[in-house]
């Protein structure tokens, strides 16, 4: 059995297509954000990525606050920001600002993965593997800045009494354990990184512990959808996301690449077991196709919430493939 009235969000890379600038894929994410709102997406999240020339959401909290600005009740947040490249201090002052500034809009979503090479990581912190073994006390930290009752001498004024939920989000199990302990709503990239979807989620709910956060568990899993008005459109658009994931599996990453029709190469990329592994979630097709997967996934996962991540060309075939997945889980919902 399906769950009653499950949300259904939006994740956003602000990814960046060839032959299009960083200002234009903001404009793009801001109007993907503005349509999601009228399409009854529940939430907007932008993802931490850094020397990635196809991914424009390097500073995220800016560009959240970019979004939220532009738009009037769709919650706006981040999926997310990785805790251990920052200090908690700071992440506390730009959520708290941005808590401020957008009251009871704003989600902070915590993960612990670099969102980049190690070299790049290592430039934005040298000591963060260090604060990725205190990832756990460093949550607890953030939700101290944000508590009425944080006496201490180093506090973030702007922070203090702002309503700001915090998810912990994860691609393993490790993240699991961390989320049930706390009482955390948990958020897994199955979007990308489906192996242990099953196993996290079992974890979570098994080890989960009420919280004054959440008194039961809350999950959140994501998914890729392309859809179109008939299969074999989709499966074209559908090449851009296949040349990306080629690109991360290669570390050949390039800007998002215009579709092309499916030839027997792609076909046998598309075919290899990393790819077919990242791509386990990746529902493309027509509306009933689309309808038919995301049912199933529901049934078997029994989550909460659907993350919805769409890698597609051409912005306007974008917003068509989100719109056509708003009307499938009304139409599951009825």
């Amino acid at each position: 059995m399906m769950k009653n009235k499950i949300p259904y969000s939006i994740l956003d890379l602000a990814s960046v297509a060839q032959n299009s600038s960083i200002k234009e894929t903001f404009a793009k994410s801001l109007d993907l954000a503005q349509q999601a709102e009228k399409l009854g997406y529940r939430r907007f999240w932008l993802a931490e990525h850094h020397n990635m020339k196809s991914i424009a959401s390097a500073a995220t909290s800016v560009l959240i606050g970019h979004i939220a600005g532009g738009t009037q009740k769709i919650r706006v947040g981040s999926g997310g920001i990785m805790l251990p490249n920052h200090s908690p201090l700071i992440v506390s002052e730009q959520f708290g600002t941005l808590g401020n500034l957008y009251p009871n809009r704003i989600d902070l979503g915590l993960g612990r993965a670099p969102g980049t090479d190690q070299e790049t990581a290592h430039a934005i912190r040298s000591d963060r593997m260090k604060a990725v073994h205190q990832f756990p006390e460093e949550v607890d930290r953030i939700q101290h800045f944000f508590s009425n009752e944080n006496k201490e001498r180093v506090r973030s004024y702007v922070s203090e009494g702002v309503e700001m939920p915090i998810y912990i989000l994860g691609s393993s199990t490790d993240s699991a354990h961390v989320a049930a302990k706390k009482g955390l709503p948990y958020v897994f990239a199955s979007h990308f990184a489906p192996a242990q979807l099953h196993k996290a989620l079992q974890i979570y709910h098994e080890e989960f512990q009420p919280s004054s956060y959440l008194d039961k568990p809350y999950t959140i899993a994501g998914i890729n959808v392309i859809a179109s008005d008939n299969n074999k459109e989709a499966e074209i658009l559908s090449t851009s996301m296949l040349r990306m994931i080629l690109g991360v599996v290669t570390g050949n990453i390039d800007y998002l690449q215009p579709p092309t029709p499916m030839t027997a190469e792609l076909k046998e990329i598309a075919n290899h077991p990393s790819i077919q592994q990242m791509m386990r979630y990746a529902f493309i097709g027509d509306k009933e196709t689309v309808k038919t997967q995301t049912k199933a996934f529901l049934e078997e996962t029994q989550v909460d919430e659907l993350m919805v991540a769409s890698y597609i060309y051409k912005h306007e075939d974008r917003v068509k493939s989100y719109a056509m997945f708003s009307e499938i889980m009304q139409e599951l919902q009825e």
